[in-house]
């Protein structure tokens, strides 16, 4: 249904929400939501990324930040109708507050607000050089002594000798260069630090067969969009390639071969002392603001196995792992049994080795032909775009479910998929495969985001272990001998190489590596969603716990994910950083708490 009257009932509750803002009417915005309800918020009104639920929960929020955003001229957004389909009205809405402008999306109920979802996109008077503002490029006219531009990015590089950044950003993966071209663009002085030699050997250096299991229109960095011959599903290198050219056309000040070797905050001046050892040089960086963007696969987790001192083959973490050319004709145990255990045995099988997987646990499979069809395809595809659904129209839709009811979203596609692929799954159970699809069947996405761990979007590996190709094993290592893994059920795996695809830990144990037990401590466990689900303990946390806001210790940030996230958050963040940098009043509501420690 799209007419006039959806249009009327829509906007009179625009009107009457102006109104009682405008009033200061706390009860007048509370009566407006459902009682079941939930108002996420990206840094508009909160300068945090909070969602609050029912109409008490909104009125908490506005109490404490009314006065200070002032949030306001809420309307339907130009060019854009309400429209309703099963008795929910969705529409694109704009809105001022003190600091900034924004958007979202609002979804009514009987004519209450259901779920609303308000993004800040740019801070008056800082907005970004783009589009009408973007900048002249050349000076015409004469002058004496002008800059060029090759002059201007050679001073550039001058910033941590001859003068600080504002902002540190630790790691160079697609996380911290989508942060560093969005403070670049906002004027923020900063650094972007990495060890490996050029922007992308991040990717490259991973194993051989790694490519992205997320299709492309997922994938956009900030501004610069993948051209429209890019394939669906990018090798690793040819990542690697994007984001060094990237990095480059972005001039993002970015040090290669450079390694941050202590971090220290000064509450008196409120400034770090990072010590930076690039390329050999020893560097003193005094930021005011430190960003850990080393990843959610950058902390690898290796467990220590008794017997493995006196293994006689080779011991990888997946991480290390650099492809299977020199494992011809030999014998390698893979354990694990998530994204890259597949990827590796797959890889390993083609090049002839005799390969075994040893499952420890569940994994959640869904293939990809499925997922993208059916999981992604609405928002993130060649039919997306060709619908008017925008890499930034797909991103706000995807951010306005609240993570609370996110699940029950989720469920029927993957029970559909699960009914598509009937055939599929009765032939990796048979072969002795332990499947799961999520505690409540919700699939991949909460998986990921509940724990960023125990899946797999099949491209292959899956038809191998189906046919025994891959042998398939069951349970827990309980040590080594010198030519094997001996599981606690006496099962003997003879291996040349054992690559332990076991995952990474959480975020904060860079904390604990770069500045200090204590610091990891205060800011707690990175990641997930306090679901009380497999390994995402309560209690409920509403966001992300720690990701791309506020944290418990002044001045540290985390940044990561998949390009998606990346790409989305790294805005919110950029905002925030540029909002303290020019002294904007930024009172945070609902700073994380800290339940777990890791």
């Amino acid at each position: 249904m799209l007419d006039s009257t959806v249009t009327t009932r829509t906007q009179e509750v625009l009107d009457t929400l102006n109104a009682a803002l405008a009033a200061g009417d706390v009860d007048g915005v509370k009566a407006l939501f459902a009682a079941d309800s939930y108002w996420r918020d990206l840094v508009a009104l909160t300068w945090n990324l909070k969602t609050v639920e029912g109409p008490e929960g909104v009125a908490d929020m506005l109490s404490q930040q009314l006065e200070h955003t002032a949030p306001g001229n809420f309307q339907i957004q130009a060019g854009e109708m309400p429209a309703e389909e099963d008795g929910v009205i969705t529409t694109w809405i704009t809105f001022e507050t003190k600091a900034g402008r924004g958007w979202g999306l609002m979804r009514l109920k009987d004519d209450r607000i259901w779920t609303l979802l308000t993004a800040l996109q740019e801070l008056k008077g800082f907005e970004e050089s783009r589009g009408t503002r973007r900048p002249m490029g050349a000076e015409h006219g004469a002058r004496k002594n002008r800059t060029t531009w090759k002059e201007s990015r050679e001073a550039d590089a001058r910033l941590g000798y001859d003068s600080q950044p504002y902002t540190v950003i630790v790691g160079g993966g697609q996380g911290g260069i989508a942060l560093g071209a969005r403070l670049r663009q906002l004027g923020v002085p900063t650094i972007v630090l990495d060890k490996h030699d050029r922007p992308g050997d991040q990717w490259r250096s991973r194993y051989k067969s790694l490519c992205l299991h997320d299709p492309i229109w997922y994938d956009h960095l900030p501004y610069i969009k993948f051209p429209d011959n890019w394939p669906v599903f990018t090798p690793k290198d040819k990542v690697g390639d994007w984001l060094e050219m990237y990095t480059k056309v972005m001039e993002i000040n970015y040090w290669t071969r450079s390694e941050v070797q202590s971090a220290r905050f000064d509450e008196t001046s409120g400034t770090w002392t990072v010590q930076v050892n690039r390329d050999g040089e020893q560097v003193t960086l005094r930021p005011t603001q430190l960003v850990l963007a080393t990843g959610m696969s950058g902390k690898p987790n290796m467990p220590r196995i008794p017997g493995m001192d006196n293994f006689k083959g080779t011991i990888q973490h997946s991480s290390q792992h650099d492809g299977p050319d020199a494992w011809n004709g030999k014998k390698v145990v893979v354990i694990g049994s998530n994204n890259s255990a597949h990827d590796i045995c797959a890889a390993l099988w083609e090049a002839d080795a005799d390969v075994t997987m040893v499952q420890r646990s569940s994994t959640h499979i869904v293939r990809s032909d499925s997922l993208m069809e059916i999981g992604l395809g609405a928002l993130y595809s060649e039919e997306a775009v060709a619908n008017g659904v925008t890499t930034e129209k797909a991103d706000m839709i995807f951010a306005s479910l609240p993570y609370r009811i996110m699940h029950e979203f989720q469920i029927p596609l993957y029970d559909k998929m699960r009914e598509r692929d009937a055939d599929f799954y009765a032939g990796l159970e048979k072969a002795g495969f332990e499947l799961d699809w999520g505690d409540d069947g919700s699939g991949l996405f909460m998986k990921y985001l509940r724990r960023g761990s125990g899946y797999y979007i099949d491209v292959g590996a899956s038809q191998l272990i189906i046919d025994g190709e891959v042998k398939l094993v069951k349970g827990q290592v309980d040590h080594f001998e010198e030519d094997a893994v001996v599981l606690s059920d006496g099962t003997r795996l003879p291996a040349d190489l054992v690559v332990m695809a076991t995952g990474y830990g959480s975020m904060n144990g860079w904390a604990a590596d770069l500045i200090s037990q204590e610091v990891a401590d205060k800011v707690g466990k990175v990641w997930g969603l306090g679901s009380d689900t497999t390994k995402d303990p309560g209690p409920w946390e509403g966001e992300q716990r720690n990701m791309w806001k506020p944290t418990q210790q002044e001045n540290l940030w985390f940044h990561g994910g998949n390009l998606h996230q990346s790409r989305h958050y790294s805005l919110y963040l950029a905002l925030q950083l540029k909002a303290r940098m020019e002294g904007l009043e930024t009172p945070v509501y609902g700073l994380q708490q800290v339940h777990h420690l890791s």
